[in-house]
């Protein structure tokens, strides 16, 4: 045993071997401490933690509890405190060392001390989390948001309590445990809601889209707002968390209290938009929607007007889908892609004012490596999207990705917001890429391309998504193209756009921004789809064997009123019809919006069903059987549904118009070799659907050939079109390095 009779002596090195981990020295001196001076209760603290940290929990809790047991209520919990402090102290110096396992031994023991310590108690579930050990009972078992609901008075570090909120949001965002904790620890920030939503927006968001969980996103923006209820960034997005979750009506009132709140005119095409976007998602508020947009447009005139320069980046973000709804109501490419051009062209400018730095070290390294390019180059394709998984755009883009040559050609995956460890289809795509990358950062994303020297990148959101078009704006990848995803987007970013020979009439060019680069037959081709067992009967919606069902399967912004009533007065002429109506909408609004057309166009709604969603695309698929004729919407057609309409060998009716929405179902089926059915005015549109509701021979020559088709046409041929888009790459890629130089492309004005 060391020879020390100084006490402060005793202490002092008993301490550093604590601190150096020789307990058993350590522990020595605390008894050498303890005998000299026997009535100092802080060498038994001291004592106790160095027998807790050998494993002795029994023997360290016995030491504490002989030092306390001959003293007065008013000593032991003095006493108490003092070795709570001591033992907090060690607590903490654990965790920073990241040694949590024996922190949480220690703060465990601080529970039994002090089961009321909130402060011990957050620590506690820090631990958990960084344990992986946090369950959905552990603030009920801790009683966490007992203690903290009933001490109004206590004082809660705030720095701790904001912390543990962000860990548990991060770590386990869909506890029913998470929102009844947050619910009450938000009201103590009432006098500090800066930090309360710097904490609550981003995981909201983060709910919302990565999780989709939008119901409880919006539950986390209404415990917010009861604090503060006219804060106008989390009402903008409160509305769109509503109408994802299908509370349209809430949705729809939300996003107008959230315009009368803003006074800006950045902040009030934005607000609009929330409005619009409520009422087309919806459906059926036509009237509504046509007044709002027309707002809408006015707001953007001004906007352009003012072309401001100054703009922050969130509010540019914003910006990018602020026109997204046009396209639905009216088919005017002219107006509408010359207003979303210059919409673009200013968000490209301001972006070009707040990464100025990254876009001009990606213009600058695409330059020099444009002189280190060899011939036999072997060319990295790049794909971004947020719809690589169970959606209408990765159901199309998989035979792409599955046919591409890799001997020729390195693929990689930019996926955002892709938390879908569970979708078959998202796994499947991370599997095909040579090398995939997740984030919904645009920062990180447009580095990562550019670090990875991506020679071609695909743009398959446009702007449906505005993550995936700000990336495309730092021009990461000197050859950027958008493919599949809504339109093109307008932005100065993207060189070219695919098309084929029917999709986009020969003068689009005149109104696209983009190169329009079209493919020798079509713009998409599949292989086929899965389908399963039907879950739909007609007997179960009382559709006698004999009669004729037409079907229209579309979401609520797609049921324009003008074709509605089309394929109304289609129904009215058709003996024995029943019209079958399937897609997301508000049920309500919808069915009035139904009842109101029929009646004015003299049909009767019982020959009107409504068919609820299927459990999955492959018995959506195969419910589709059901139909004799589908109908089409215009002025935006069908995209995915035409495709399985044509697959499963169903007769249709299209409406062909002028824009790209509008000529989908053109394009799909002229590459299936079928041209009955598509009609150039309104006339022809209802004159077709008659015809085919009355002659049960056409439609059985139509679904033969839709059937032979699938040997021959190219709109079923995934390996040649892999085989054509591979072409256009490569064409792409040489136009590239036979210009004189890196201007002759078209380049982002910085």
């Amino acid at each position: 045993m060391i020879a020390l009779t100084n006490p402060t002596q005793l202490l002092q090195r008993a301490n550093e071997y604590l601190l150096t981990g020789n307990y058993i020295q350590a522990a020595n001196l605390y008894e050498q401490a303890i005998n000299t001076e026997p009535d100092i209760k802080v060498y038994y603290w001291y004592l106790g933690l160095t027998l807790l940290l050998q494993g002795q929990e029994v023997e360290a809790q016995t030491t504490w509890f002989i030092a306390m047991m001959e003293g007065e209520d008013e000593k032991i919990n003095q006493w108490n405190a003092e070795l709570v402090e001591v033992l907090q102290t060690e607590a903490a110096r654990r965790q920073e060392l990241e040694e949590f396992s024996v922190a949480e031994k220690i703060r465990q023991n601080i529970k039994q001390l002090s089961p009321d310590n909130v402060h011990n108690l957050l620590y506690i579930v820090q631990l958990y989390i960084y344990l992986d050990k946090y369950t959905n009972e552990d603030l009920q078992e801790l009683k966490l948001i007992e203690f903290i609901k009933n001490q109004n008075k206590l004082e809660v570090d705030l720095d701790l309590l904001s912390k543990t909120i962000e860990m548990i949001l991060k770590y386990a965002p869909l506890y029913s445990s998470t929102i009844s904790f947050i619910e009450i620890a938000s009201q103590k920030y009432k006098e500090n809601l800066a930090t309360l939503i710097s904490i609550l927006l981003p995981a909201a968001v983060d709910i919302a889209y990565s999780h989709r969980q939008a119901r409880l996103a919006a539950r986390l923006a209404e415990i917010y707002l009861s604090l503060d209820s006219l804060n106008a960034e989390f009402l903008g997005h409160l509305a769109s968390f509503y109408q994802n979750a299908g509370e349209y009506e809430l949705g729809i009132e939300t996003a107008k209290t959230f315009y009368y709140l803003v006074d800006n005119l950045p902040e009030q095409v934005f607000a609009n938009r929330q409005i619009l976007r409520g009422l087309m998602t919806a459906g059926g508020h036509w009237e509504e929607s046509c007044s709002i947009n027309q707002r809408q447009q006015n707001l953007l005139a001004a906007l352009i007007q003012a072309n401001p320069q100054d703009l922050a980046q969130i509010n540019v973000v914003r910006m990018l889908n602020a026109n997204f709804f046009a396209f639905y109501i009216e088919d005017n490419p002219k107006k509408n892609r010359d207003l979303q051009n210059k919409l673009l062209q200013i968000c490209q400018a301001n972006h070009a004012i707040y990464a100025q730095e990254t876009l001009e070290k990606y213009s600058q390294g695409h330059l020099q490596k444009k002189k280190e390019i060899t011939l036999d180059k072997k060319l990295k394709i790049g794909y971004i999207s947020h719809c690589l998984r169970s959606h209408s755009v990765g159901w199309l883009a998989r035979w792409l990705l599955q046919y591409h040559d890799r001997n020729k050609f390195q693929i990689n995956g930019y996926f955002i917001n892709s938390d879908n460890v569970c979708d078959i289809l998202h796994q499947w795509y991370v599997n095909q890429m040579d090398k995939s990358y997740k984030s919904y950062n645009v920062w990180s994303l447009a580095e990562e391309i550019y670090q990875d020297e991506i020679d071609i990148l695909i743009d398959l959101d446009s702007i449906t998504l505005d993550t995936t078009c700000e990336v495309m704006a730092f021009k990461p990848a000197p050859i950027q193209v958008t493919w599949l995803g809504w339109d093109a987007s307008g932005s100065p970013s993207i060189d070219y756009f695919i098309a084929d020979p029917y999709v986009l009439p020969e003068s689009a060019q005149e109104y696209y921004q983009e190169k329009i680069w079209r493919l020798p037959q079509t713009y998409i081709a599949v292989d086929g789809f899965e389908v399963n067992v039907p879950k739909v009967r007609r007997d179960e919606f009382d559709i006698p064997d004999d009669a004729v069902v037409y079907f229209c399967g579309q979401r609520g912004f797609k049921r324009h009123p003008d074709i509605t009533r089309l394929q109304l007065r289609i129904i009215r002429e058709v003996p024995n019809s029943y019209f079958l109506i399937k897609g997301l909408a508000d049920e309500e609004s919808i069915q009035k919006f139904f009842a109101q057309i029929a009646t004015e166009e003299g049909v009767d709604y019982a020959r009107l069903r409504f068919l609820p969603d299927a459990p999955s695309e492959g018995v959506h698929r195969a419910n589709l059987d059901i139909a004799d004729v589908v109908l089409d919407t215009y002025p935006y057609n069908g995209a995915t549904t035409t495709l399985e309409t044509l697959w499963m060998c169903i007769p249709m009716v299209t409406r062909v118009g002028e824009q790209f929405a509008a000529r989908n179902s053109y394009t799909m089926m002229m590459n299936a070799g079928i041209t009955e059915g598509i009609a150039w005015t309104d006339e022809e549109y209802v004159e077709w659907g008659i015809r085919l509701g009355k002659d049960e021979t056409l439609r059985q020559q139509i679904a033969w050939k839709l059937r032979q088709s699938r040997k021959t046409a190219p709109l079923w041929n995934g390996q040649q079109f892999a085989r054509e888009m591979e072409k256009a790459y490569e064409q792409m890629w040489q136009k590239y390095i036979d210009a004189d130089n890196v201007s002759s492309l078209k380049k982002i004005n910085l």
